[in-house]
């Protein structure tokens, strides 16, 4: 069995100073240095992030920089088992002209073609934001890519989970038309605090279409705070997914350090999510 803090990790760059000011960014100047540091935490697994800006320029797109990874991995202990593609929310293919899609469609082949070469089994795409669907048509356009790419993320054991600000019922909705053995939810804690969400209201329609989960926690209506420090219900979403039998993995996508102790305060966070882990993982195997 897999210890539970084996199953927190964090979002690529919250071990690194931000980067004009932006919550998320690829580290350009730190990644390298965010292996030893999480090694130095003990925290084992960490999502990475990928930009539509300098995409191709990306360690994780190139044969060279893979190499790079693997061997940062295996000397710092660290195992890269999602990438959160923040590039498809910024260049949404299923929202742009079709003249348009044909490239942005070859980049999102590109990038699932890298991450099978690293041994990355789970690949988020945020309809959200930019990205967010906004009509059935664009549900339409990416669901129709999906179904077309489906033999090909079987085959490779990879899996899509979207992350989106439907509500409940629309999303049960949306991820029922696509086969669960090839995609699922990413659930983002946070975002659906933020959204008024209720968490049992969304396990029960979608919970068992949910393959990785953010932690993070919002304001309603409000942006990322501190771990507690907002509207998001902790205990009931933990309990829930405990019940849920959800055996994934939590990544810490957090709120920013302020005075660059990442560190310091992303430890603070891996603490209080494994003890949330405690608390209803013991509770619910009784």
């Amino acid at each position: 069995m897999i210890p539970l803090s084996n199953r927190i990790g964090f979002m690529q760059g919250r071990l690194s100073p931000m980067i004009d000011r932006k919550i998320q960014a690829f580290p350009w100047d730190a990644w390298k240095d965010e292996f030893l540091k999480a090694n130095n935490l003990s925290i084992r697994l960490m999502e990475w992030t990928l930009d539509q800006d300098r995409l191709y320029e990306n360690p994780l797109m190139t044969e060279l920089g893979r190499s790079e990874i693997n061997n940062l991995c295996t000397n710092n202990d660290i195992l890269i088992p999602s990438l959160t593609g923040d590039c498809f929310m910024q260049m949404p293919f299923w929202k742009t002209t079709e003249d348009f899609q044909d490239k942005l469609r070859k980049d999102f082949t590109a990038v699932v073609r890298s991450c099978i070469d690293l041994g990355i089994s789970i690949l988020v795409v945020p309809l959200v934001d930019n990205g967010k669907i906004e009509n059935i048509e664009q549900e339409n356009t990416l669901i129709e890519f999906m179904q077309s790419k489906e033999n090909f993320f079987l085959s490779h054991q990879i899996k899509i989970a979207f992350e989106s600000d439907f509500p409940p019922d629309k999303l049960s909705r949306f991820i029922c038309r696509l086969n669960p053995n090839a995609f699922g939810i990413n659930y983002d804690i946070g975002n659906s605090a933020a959204l008024g969400f209720c968490p049992e209201d969304e396990f029960n329609a979608y919970g068992e279409r949910i393959i990785n989960v953010h932690v993070k926690d919002r304001k309603m209506g409000g942006s990322t705070v501190a771990l507690g420090a907002g509207d998001a219900d902790f205990d009931k979403v933990f309990s829930g997914l405990s019940r849920l039998s959800y055996q994934g993995n939590f990544i810490l996508q957090t709120a920013r350090a302020i005075h660059n102790e990442h560190a310091e305060v992303l430890s603070i966070y891996r603490d209080q999510t494994l003890n949330w882990l405690k608390k209803y993982v013991t509770e619910f195997k009784r």
